[in-house]
Formats: C-alpha cells, sequence, structure tokens
C-alpha cells in the first residue's frame, strides 16, 4: 500500500502552516481550482462521447472562433468561484470586460485571471490542453472589486499555475515558495503530490516554436533558431524542434527536461499573440520560482505592468541559459538600443 499520500488539499494546509502569513480562504481558493479542474478534466477526457466538441458559434474578444469545451470550461470556472466569498472578481481570455461577483454573493480579497482552456485549436484532435490561473490580491477602493485588481503586474501574483489534460492530468502551481506537480488519480478522485520542488534545468535539449511563421520573424529570431537547431561541432547547439502547438503541453514538457519557448514579436504582430495577463505572467511566475526565466526579450514578463486585460506580448520563456542565449542574439541585432520586437 502506497504511504504518506499527500492529497492538494492536505498540501495547501500544511503550506498554510508553515507560513503564518498564508490565510484560510486563500487556501480554500485554491482547493476551489482544483475541483474545477477535476470536472473540467472529466468534460475532456468524454468529449468525443458527447456533444461538446466543435466550434460554438461565436468568436472572443481576440477574433478567435470560441470552441464548446472553451464554453463549458469558462462556466465551470466561474460558477465554482463566483459564490465562494473569496473573490473580488475575476478576468478571463473568453470574456471582453472584467468578471464582477454577483450581487447576490459575497466579495472577497483575491482576484483571479485565467485561461479556462489553453490550446483550442487543438481540442478537436485530442492533443493536449490545459486551464491556467493566476492569483492577485485586491488592489482597489472598490467595495467589491473592479478591473483594477485584475490589471497587475506579475510580479504581484501571490499564486499561479496550470492544470494539464493529457495522458494523465496535472495541477502545476507556485505561491512563491517553490513549484509543486499534482497527478489526478482517477480512482480515487484527487490529484496527489507527485512532483516535489520542481526545478527546469539550466539547459535543455528542445526549442518551441512556430516555424511556419518563419518568413515574419525579426532577423534575430531566425539567427538564433539557426545557431539552436546547428550541430554543436558547427557552433550550434544542436537542439531539436517540438511544438505541439497547445502553450501548457509545450511549457511543461520544458519545464521537466529543460529547453525554451518562443513566440515573438514578428512584422505582422510586433507586440505578439500571447496574453500576458492569462498566459505569460502566470507561467513566468513558475517558471521562475523552478530557476528558469521569461522575458518580451526587453524586460522580464513579470515586471510589465498591464494597460489592458487583454493585453498581448511576446514571449521567451524556458531554461535560463537558453533564454539568456536568445537574448544576446536580440541585443546584437539591437545594439541594445532600438525596439526589438
Amino acid at each position: 500500500m502506497q504511504k504518506n499520500i499527500m492529497t492538494l488539499e492536505r498540501h495547501f494546509l500544511e503550506q498554510q502552516r508553515k507560513f503564518p502569513l498564508a490565510r484560510g480562504e486563500f487556501t480554500k481558493l485554491l482547493t476551489e481550482i482544483g475541483f474545477a479542474a477535476k470536472v473540467i478534466s472529466r468534460e475532456v477526457n468524454r468529449a468525443g462521447l458527447g456533444n461538446i466538441l466543435g466550434d460554438a458559434g461565436v468568436v472572443n474578444i481576440q477574433g478567435e472562433e470560441v470552441k464548446k469545451l472553451d464554453l463549458m470550461a469558462q462556466k465551470m470556472l466561474v460558477s465554482t468561484m463566483d459564490h465562494l466569498g473569496i473573490l473580488c472578481g475575476m478576468a478571463s481570455e473568453e470574456e471582453d470586460t472584467f468578471i464582477e461577483i454577483p450581487d447576490s454573493f459575497p466579495t472577497g480579497s483575491y482576484a483571479l485571471n485565467m485561461d479556462p482552456l489553453d490550446g483550442s485549436s487543438n481540442i478537436d484532435v485530442n492533443v493536449s490542453i490545459g486551464t491556467i490561473f493566476s492569483i492577485h490580491r485586491k488592489i482597489s477602493d472598490c467595495p467589491r472589486g473592479d478591473a483594477a485588481d485584475c490589471l497587475q503586474a506579475g510580479s504581484k501574483q501571490v499564486a499561479a499555475g496550470y492544470v494539464l489534460y493529457g495522458s494523465s492530468t496535472m495541477l502545476i502551481y507556485t505561491s512563491g515558495h517553490g513549484v509543486y506537480g499534482f497527478t489526478l488519480d482517477p480512482c480515487l478522485g484527487e490529484f496527489l503530490l507527485s512532483h516535489e520542488a520542481i526545478r527546469i534545468p539550466g539547459r535543455g535539449r528542445y526549442y518551441s516554436i512556430n516555424e511556419g511563421y518563419a518568413d515574419r520573424w525579426f532577423p534575430w529570431t531566425r539567427n538564433y533558431i539557426n545557431h539552436a537547431k546547428k550541430p554543436p561541432e558547427a557552433g550550434g547547439r544542436g537542439m531539436s524542434l517540438r511544438y505541439v502547438g497547445s502553450l501548457v503541453a509545450d511549457f511543461h514538457r520544458n519545464l521537466f527536461t529543460g529547453g525554451i519557448f518562443i513566440y515573438p514579436g514578428d512584422t505582422r504582430a510586433d507586440k505578439g499573440k500571447l496574453r500576458l495577463l492569462f498566459e505569460a505572467a502566470p507561467l513566468a511566475f513558475v517558471a521562475e520560482q523552478a530557476g528558469g526565466r521569461a522575458t518580451d526579450g526587453r524586460v522580464n514578463i513579470m515586471d510589465i505592468q498591464p494597460e489592458n486585460l487583454h493585453q498581448r506580448t511576446p514571449l521567451i520563456i524556458g531554461s535560463a541559459d537558453d533564454v539568456d542565449d536568445a537574448l544576446r542574439f536580440i541585443r546584437e541585432e539591437t545594439n541594445e538600443t532600438s525596439h526589438v520586437r
């Protein structure tokens, strides 16, 4: 029989005891995110058996077709979190504006940012997808919260993480005291601690980028990728391309094996495509807590003060030495003075 089983809820409670500033409502919030993830995981795993594959017939603020599973995940997270009395509000990739807590429910001292189902383009072909979340403390003077509570720099996050729905369902999170991984045991219906004190290798074997956009790249991107895949005997790194197309899946692999994920600005979208609040900042917190780095090419992702809920950003994230290599190519191109996006 397996001994010392550590469930997600027990882990949060023990962390609360270790760090006296942690509060019970914060533990409850994280536990409820875990519950919502279980429900989403169940629906994702049975998607082919129900009428929840395909487009929902609507377009989100990003101009993207919304999938039926997107809407399910969004509804599940909001309905799980809005009545707890812990949140002052939420923001989501799938919603244009700040999500207020209904007047019939009490509010609390935290705000939640989320990408309910990252990797939507892969839903219908059974490729790994995920949920990304980020938690901030309430800072606004509005009694029931407003968008300012969600519009905070990544350095102000009190917790962040993601859930990967793949061959197994895993929840990875940090609250600023290391990175922990939990795997969902389908028999017990519980997330169990499976990876403690996760550290990303200083260098990795893989680079992740959409090479289909190579004709749009700025020179530094092209030069760095050529260097990354060139064999060591020719002065390169000898890295291999791995690109799933779901950010959480590509990041998850590199978190454990080492490597770099790049979604750069390019000639068509110099400000990048990924969402700062819902994708880049939460994963940057995880990366930094695991010993990695995350940058937009000029500054650390965690230091960017967002100006709007759906702000986009370039993203270079992963093993610290690999990210530093990419930044070297940026500096060489820009001579440390010009705009690099």
